[in-house]
């Protein structure tokens, strides 16, 4: 009987350590960085519908650690190009990712 508190104690120790193990910090981002990357989604929309040559409707953008990802359909493969060149202009950008298609 005493050696049962040592043993479960043991046991939780490692099980508590195993959880600990498997947590990924990759993904996080502090406060301020999750606003950072709002704030650039929000210039990076606002700039892709202040572009009267561009067709924006159809644009999903994405933004982690000031990486842009862009994703939806276009109407031509110009305006892929075209999204992309306005979207790399935004201050706070440091790289675009495009997964846009022509529809």
């Amino acid at each position: 009987m005493k050696l049962s508190r040592p043993i479960t104690v043991l046991c939780m120790a490692v099980f508590l350590t195993g959880l600990t193990g498997c947590a990924t910090s990759q993904q996080h981002q502090s406060a301020s960085e999750y606003i950072d990357d709002t704030v650039i989604t929000t210039k990076v929309k606002a700039a892709l519908f202040d572009t009267h040559d561009l067709s924006s409707s159809g644009i999903h953008v994405e933004t982690y650690h000031g990486q842009v990802l862009l994703s939806g359909f276009v109407p031509s493969a110009s305006q892929i190009q075209r999204a992309i060149d306005v979207v790399k202009k935004v201050e706070g950008v440091k790289n675009v990712k495009s997964s846009l298609q022509v529809n």
